[in-house]
């Protein structure tokens, strides 16, 4: 009689090893999602270390100048970015002035624009940031580049209500900036820019309001004084020329006395006016006490300077003066010239340079006014 057990089937092991390679399968893939997950966090560390980083070297910038040349030279060193524009609104060129008169060029990447419109028209849909590849209607952004990027991050820099301008970020590779994408960190960074922007340009508007003639709009005294050592200095290092031109309104009492002080003060502000529309953004004008102006020509031989002071003369003597009185007012100005000589005390040299332009103007006024008289 045969056992019982003789006929049932031996147990299976395929069931196990079955369950087995399902477990091995499934840990491999929960391995590689955590190591994923790993990997992301790591990345969102660094960004997030690279924005600290870049929002520090914001709120840290000392000037204009130097928080523009943040935002568009360490910012895409940063972010491997292939570049950065920025827009900002300048009705009054206050920024524009701003770099000028700091001897800093207009960086290319810097786009200032006379109105909010441009921005208004972009940013009317949404204030949040745009990703994607630009359009015609935002090539504007990207004049200062050699081609428009294949993506960008375009952040709007609003402040107080306003829009104050427009951060952009570029990128060759087209999947850099996706629509969709997320913009947590692009918005906190927008935010904070725009302050920044605002409180640099208010910076920059007290440090001029205290170096700025309040009649004429041109410097002041203080400023001539503080430049004129820096330029004396400079040309002292270059070797290039630097003259300095001393102007005087002739018979200034004269007018003051026949047609009153509104007429005086309307004089001298046409007469800086018509100074600055003859010189160069590397020139400085300065009022330097009653009807005087002062100018700084740096990088500029004698004879070229002579022919600047002549020009203005000329310009100032063909005009009428724009202001409500009886008879046309004509006015003429005289001009001395001085070339800084070589030396080794910078301030010496300085003081010497005004001087001797204050002794030309004397010998100019002397001879007849209206005219321009270089240094002996």
């Amino acid at each position: 009689m045969k056992s019982r057990e003789s006929g049932n089937a031996e147990p299976s092991s395929a069931s196990p090893r079955f369950s087995v390679a399902v477990l091995q399968a499934e840990n491999r893939r929960l391995r590689e999602q955590l190591d994923a997950l790993i990997a992301e966090a790591r990345l969102n560390q660094d960004k997030l270390r690279r924005f600290d980083q870049l929002e520090r070297k914001v709120i840290a910038a000392p000037s204009l100048a130097a928080l523009v040349h943040t935002l568009l030279v360490d910012y895409p060193a940063l972010f491997e970015l292939d570049a950065v524009t920025l827009a900002l609104v300048d009705p009054e060129y206050e920024a524009a002035r701003v770099f000028a008169e700091g001897g800093v060029a207009l960086p290319a990447q810097l786009l200032l624009l006379p109105s909010e419109q441009p921005l208004q028209q972009l940013y009317a849909d949404s204030v949040g940031p745009r990703l994607g590849p630009p359009g015609v209607a935002q090539a504007f952004l990207f004049e200062g580049l050699p081609s428009v990027p294949a993506s960008a991050a375009l952040l709007p820099l609003v402040h107080r209500g306003a829009c104050i301008g427009s951060l952009n970020l570029c990128s060759r590779d087209l999947a850099r900036f996706a629509a969709g994408s997320s913009t947590d960190f692009l918005e906190r960074l927008a935010a904070l820019v725009a302050v920044c922007l605002d409180s640099a340009l208010a910076t920059e508007r007290l440090k001029l309001a205290g170096l700025t003639d309040g009649l004429t709009g041109v410097h002041n005294r203080r400023y001539f004084e503080s430049r004129c050592l820096e330029e004396v200095q400079a040309a002292r290092r270059s070797g290039l020329p630097l003259v300095c031109l001393l102007l005087d309104v002739d018979h200034f009492k004269r007018i003051n006395d026949s047609h009153g002080h509104p007429a005086g003060d309307a004089v001298l502000r046409y007469v800086a006016r018509l100074i600055r529309a003859q010189l160069r953004g590397s020139d400085g004008v300065a009022r330097y006490g009653g009807e005087e102006f002062v100018l700084l020509l740096p990088g500029t031989p004698l004879p070229a300077a002579l022919e600047t002071a002549e020009r203005i003369r000329r310009v100032i003597a063909a005009q009428t003066m724009p202001v409500q009185l009886a008879e046309p007012l004509r006015i003429t100005v005289s001009i001395g010239a001085a070339a800084l000589r070589p030396g080794d005390d910078p301030a010496a040299l300085a003081a010497d340079l005004v001087q001797r332009a204050d002794q030309a103007l004397y010998a100019a006024k002397q001879g007849g006014r209206n005219r321009v008289q270089a240094a002996a």
